[in-house]
This record gives structure tokens, sequence and C-alpha cells, in this order.
């Protein structure tokens, strides 16, 4: 159950925060005034993320009993919602080398499990 907890939360958490950069990127003016204010009102949302993040890796820990492993899987995690949100938000669409290097991230965390 621990996995489902960990992996749930941490999908969530990042998630929400790119969510929220995201929409800073594409609807926020950048001058420093509009910036701090977006920041204010969001930090709610960036509070409860960052929670939510502690708490996923704290049960993907309990589940596998490997900080390294659950760190990794929860980049890949980052990186592959990240290359989701510039789909969503700008209609990028991955390139041959996006999706290489989410390939390599993958076997990378295949790889880091093996013992």
């Amino acid at each position: 159950m621990n996995y489902l907890y960990g992996g749930t939360l941490l999908f969530v958490s990042l998630f929400l925060i790119n969510v929220l950069f995201s929409y800073q990127n594409k609807h926020i003016d950048p001058d420093f005034g509009t910036t701090l204010k977006y920041q204010i009102y969001a930090f709610p949302l960036f509070l409860i993320a960052n929670m939510l993040i502690g708490y996923g890796i704290k049960f993907g820990f309990k589940a596998i009993h490997n900080l390294t492993f659950v760190l990794l899987t929860s980049k890949g995690m980052e990186v592959i919602i990240a290359v989701l949100m510039g789909y969503l938000s700008f209609k990028e669409a991955p390139t041959l080398k996006t999706l290489l290097g989410i390939f390599i991230i993958v076997i990378g965390v295949v790889i880091s499990k093996i013992k």
C-alpha cells in the first residue's frame, strides 16, 4: 500500500508544481510586481505540494527501503510530467531526442534497482 501512497502523492504534488509554473509562464506578466503577487497567491498551493512531496518520499522509502531509488524515480516522474505540461500548456510535441532522454532515464532507474 505504501507503493500506491508514495507514487500517488509524488505524482499529484509534482503535477501541481508543474501546473503552477506552467500557468505562471503562460499567463503571468514577467515584471517583478505581478510575479510577486502571483507567488504570494500561489504560496498555499506550493506549500501543499511540497508537503505532499515529503510524504510521497516518506511512503516510497517505507515501501522500498532505498532512498536513492525513490528520489531517482521521483525525478524521472518529474521529467515525464514536465514533457506532459509542455504539451498541454504550449502544444510542444516531444521530439525524438526528448523521448530518447526519457527512455534513458527509465533504463537508469531500472539499472539502479538491480542488485
